[in-house]
């Protein structure tokens, strides 16, 4: 039961600070695309940890982080307007690349069909 409930709650707020990163954020570093891929809140509700995945070069992804970072307090603020909680938790900011990581394995993959290919 409980195992159910923070998954709920897990996916309100991943819901929540996605559309609070594309509409209420209003930070000029935030140039690249930012996807919310996953939110980890703790049993005692404290803490969140929010991954979000960048799509841009180096430099984009190093501002857009650091703006993310900068408005978690922000984005903490609104969570709480919106989401029905006994406490607000903390947000923490992590940087996902699990997607970058699985390109980048899809394209190896992909460059080894082709030399099998060519040897043929």
């Amino acid at each position: 039961m409980a195992k159910y409930r923070s998954g709920r709650i897990n996916e309100e707020i991943k819901k929540e600070v996605s559309e609070i990163i594309r509409n209420e954020v209003r930070d000029p570093r935030l140039t690249a695309m930012v996807s919310v891929t996953r939110v980890d809140v703790t049993k005692d509700l404290r803490y969140a940890k929010v991954f979000v995945s960048i799509f841009g070069n180096e430099e984009e992804k190093k501002n857009s982080l650091n703006a993310l970072k900068n408005s978690s307090g922000f984005i903490r603020r609104e969570v709480g307007h919106r989401v029905n909680l006994r406490f607000t938790p903390e947000i923490t900011i992590e940087l996902d690349n699990t997607i970058e990581h699985g390109m980048h394995i899809n394209a190896l993959i992909e460059s080894i069909k082709e030399h099998k290919s060519n040897d043929n």
